[in-house]
């Protein structure tokens, strides 16, 4: 079950609520601010691609600062010691920088509202009807996620029952995405992304001194869970037992690769924020902005639960009723003075309420344009679509209410997240990647690579892993595995059903395919975006570069 311990209960006081409520209002009135630009349905659902790429950008990384990052990762960390960084510096950064300098131009340039859209360019209706649903259902269990979580937390931190802090979240972030759509989201998220800092930083700082620095924390760690704890290679060769349950390939074909590619290129959740951008270059920077701060929340996560580990040793040990997830609460509780507490508990909440904002306001975009309005309702009015838009943000927040308990069966939320990464995100990057480089691609291949790589991932979670067919250490491994498998899976079923169908039109695919051109891809620069600090080359190769520096202190 993903609990948090009895007895978590934290000291607050009024001006800790005072804080929360404060947020609170700030919030909505972000929501009703926003509700004033909102006209059409592409302001609803894209804010008109009309935001700068600072905004964009921050809320690029806000909106994966869920309940993955905060409690999932600080878990990671107390669990699986140094080696969490590689789900930043070799599992986003470099998927980051080619979203950014590679798939933006095919994404913004073809002048699409989601991410299944571009599939119904590239390949046909049936590649498109199937990636929509599977996307709008994962949105749906991810968001479930961050909302159980957060009831957990609040339950446990601050006594409100399960079912008020579900009510309380839910009607928040249904109030300001359906008041003021997806600009109402991005400043939001915005926000949460500097409230999230301030939560964060403290417990890492005072942490730090608890334990006597960095020095102190490495000499307890190293005594009590060995060099390999405080190193993110060490034991990771094939063959060589590790707690990751991981050797170095399947770190850099399973997670670095597969994973990393098929979270950040074609999750919704996240392209969304850049599509929303003003022109393509700010699409392009947006994903390259947002690369610096990821990278160095790594640390803000890392280091939380290293030191849950020391002070806390019986954590995650049979026995303990302290699980893993429970290394943030217990840093809140035990260190930290009334009104910083208050400020943590609120980027907690933040964190929970951008991650379930972010899969929200995709899941209304894909439902609405991808399936209402393509399938069911074709042809009706804007102001029909924009008002449909609106209650069906409230369906997803009701079905995210009845998915969060899904969340219930792992002990680790991170691992829960990578499980249905590998299940969707994973078979969706496939398809995009082919159809994007091989020209030959057919149309009929696209659908049925979906359904190769999701079946197969499934088949080697539920019965290859779970049945023991195959001793694969931890889930976390078996993740890497199942990204893997559906990856190949789903790129041999689509060369296979290549061979034997028809190609689409060459004519049909200017723009969509690499070493062709579309009118979108043409587009100048803005004024000031040719500048060199804005180029995005400079950007992404920077980025990758600052991560493999990152990497050296934590290699031997």
């Amino acid at each position: 079950m993903i609990t948090l311990a009895a007895g978590l209960r934290l000291p607050t006081n009024g001006l800790d609520y005072a804080i929360l409520a404060i947020y609170f209002v700030v919030v909505l009135g972000i929501g009703f601010a926003a509700r004033r630009s909102v006209k059409t349905s592409l302001d609803f659902f894209l804010s008109g691609r009309s935001l700068p790429a600072w905004v964009t950008g921050l809320a690029f990384v806000a909106a994966n600062l869920g309940a993955t990052e905060i409690l999932g990762m600080a878990a990671t960390g107390a669990q699986y010691g140094v080696a969490v960084v590689h789900w930043y510096w070799i599992g986003a950064i470099p998927a980051m920088v080619f979203l950014g300098l590679v798939m933006m131009p095919f994404y913004y340039g073809s002048r699409v509202r989601s991410v299944p859209e571009f599939l119904l360019q590239r390949f046909d209706k049936s590649a498109h009807l199937l990636s929509s649903v599977l996307f709008a259902f994962a949105a749906i269990l991810i968001a479930g996620v961050n909302l159980y979580a957060l009831s957990i937390v609040v339950e446990a931190l601050l006594g409100w029952p399960q079912w008020v802090a579900i009510v309380v979240a839910g009607l928040f972030v249904l109030a300001y995405i359906t008041v003021g759509g997806l600009s109402s989201a991005i400043y939001n998220e915005v926000l949460q992304f500097f409230v999230i800092l301030a939560a964060l930083i403290p417990i890492c700082v005072i942490g730090l001194k608890r334990v006597g620095g960095w020095d102190g924390l490495s000499a307890s760690l190293e005594k009590s869970h060995g060099h390999s704890f405080l190193t993110a290679w060490d034991n990771t060769g094939i063959g060589e037992p590790n707690a990751l349950g991981a050797n170095w390939l399947t770190i850099i074909l399973g997670l670095g690769f597969v994973l990393s590619f098929g979270y950040w290129t074609t999750n919704f959740a996240e392209v969304q924020r850049a599509l929303s951008a003003k022109n393509l270059s700010a699409a392009q920077r947006t994903p390259l902005i947002a690369a610096y701060p990821k990278m160095f929340i790594a640390f803000l996560v890392m280091i939380p639960g290293l030191v849950a580990a020391v002070v806390v040793p019986q954590i995650g040990h049979d026995g303990s009723d302290l699980t893993y997830n429970d290394a943030i609460p217990l840093l809140m509780r035990d260190l930290l003075p009334n009104g910083v507490l208050g400020i943590a508990v609120t980027g907690l909440l933040a964190a929970f309420m951008a991650g379930m904002a972010a899969n929200v306001s995709s899941f209304n975009t894909v439902f609405t344009s991808d399936i209402w309005a393509k399938y069911v309702r074709p042809g009706r009015e804007d102001r029909y679509y924009l008002q449909f838009g609106r209650m069906v943000t409230a369906v997803g927040v009701l079905c995210s209410i009845g998915t969060a308990f899904l969340a219930a069966t792992f002990n680790n939320i991170m691992g829960y997240l990578q499980t249905l990464f590998s299940f969707f995100n994973v078979p969706m990057f496939v398809v995009f990647i082919i159809g994007m480089f091989w020209k030959r691609a057919s149309m009929k291949s696209g659908v049925w690579g979906l359904v190769a790589g999701t079946t197969a991932a499934m088949v080697n979670y539920f019965w290859i892993y779970k049945q023991g067919i195959i001793a694969i250490p931890t889930d976390q491994g078996a993740n890497f595995v199942s990204a893997i498998v559906a990856f190949v899976v789903g790129a041999v079923v689509m060369v296979a059903v290549t061979l034997f169908t028809e190609p689409k039109p060459e004519a049909e695919l200017a723009g969509l395919v690499y070493g062709t051109r579309s009118p979108g891809l043409e587009e100048p620069p803005a004024k000031g975006d040719d500048a060199w600090y804005r180029k995005p080359a400079l950007l992404g190769w920077g980025a990758i570069i600052l991560a493999a520096l990152c990497y050296v202190p934590y290699s031997f």
